[in-house]
């Protein structure tokens, strides 16, 4: 029996000329009522379908049509229903952010790639971290520090020299943005079930923005970081090019 199929797309020219396609050649149904749900375009627009179908039961199944594909399958009009059939899923848990900015409204938002604190101001940030209710370090003076998932790992994450995680293991990666005390200091390993607390010092002379996939919180305070066990998004990719085999291949380019 075919799968229902339903089509999103990035605004971006090639991924709508894509869809019309696709659709042409084999139909819509509405997300609610889809089997599978394949995104047309980059990560960016992966990420967002991702965030927006997570109520829904349908896996998603990029295929690339914008300028970052690392989520994304490659293009082809001719055999999708052959590949959708023969495609591997891989199921992936979001971090949740939590931060209070500076008029003491605290923000909730989700992540699947990072949470990323960033210094908003000249002068390089300075964060207090906790894990688990512990002080681990007192003070991190840096541009910025992330959290990172095993799919996120190799996004921002890898660029600021943070270890690449298999999907398969539990892990979460804590990393420095351009650390300067202590001198060098990448980061560290931590249990997915770690909660992770980062405190702004000095805020108002150092100001600190936060980011959870590009949901914005300025002037933070205080953000604290968990995995999200009972959200999973499910995602689809070809054979011999799912996550894991991706994330292998990433170490040795």
């Amino acid at each position: 029996m075919a799968k229902k199929i339903a089509f999103a797309a990035s605004d971006a020219p090639t991924a709508q000329t894509a869809r019309a396609a696709l659709i042409s050649r084999y139909g819509t149904t509405p997300e609610e009522e889809a089997d599978v749900i394949v995104a047309l375009g980059g990560d960016g627009f992966m990420l967002h379908t991702l965030h927006r179908t997570q109520g829904l039961r349908a896996p998603v199944y990029g295929m690339n049509r914008g300028t970052v594909g690392f989520l994304m399958n490659e293009y082809s009009e001719t055999d999708l229903t052959e590949r959708l059939d023969a495609a591997q899923e891989e199921v992936i848990n979001p971090l949740r952010m939590k931060a209070q900015g500076a008029d003491g409204q605290v923000h909730d938002a989700l992540a699947i790639n990072e949470v990323s604190l960033l210094r908003a101001g000249p002068q390089a940030a300075k964060l207090k971290i906790t894990i688990d209710g512990n002080l681990r370090l007192a003070e991190l003076v840096c541009d910025g520090a992330l959290v990172a998932t095993p799919a996120g790992s190799t996004a921002y994450n890898y660029s600021a020299h943070g270890p690449i995680l298999p999907i398969g293991s539990d892990v979460l990666a804590l990393t420095a943005v351009a650390a300067f005390r202590p001198r060098r200091w990448r980061g560290a390993l931590l249990p997915k079930t770690a909660h992770v607390r980062f405190d702004v010092i000095e805020p108002e002379k150092r100001p600190v923005m936060a980011d959870a996939d590009s949901i914005w919180v300025e002037n933070v305070l205080w953000v604290e970081i968990h995995s999200e066990p009972s959200i999973s998004h499910r995602i689809l990719f070809d054979p011999g090019h799912g996550l894991e085999e991706r994330l292998l291949r990433e170490q040795f380019v």
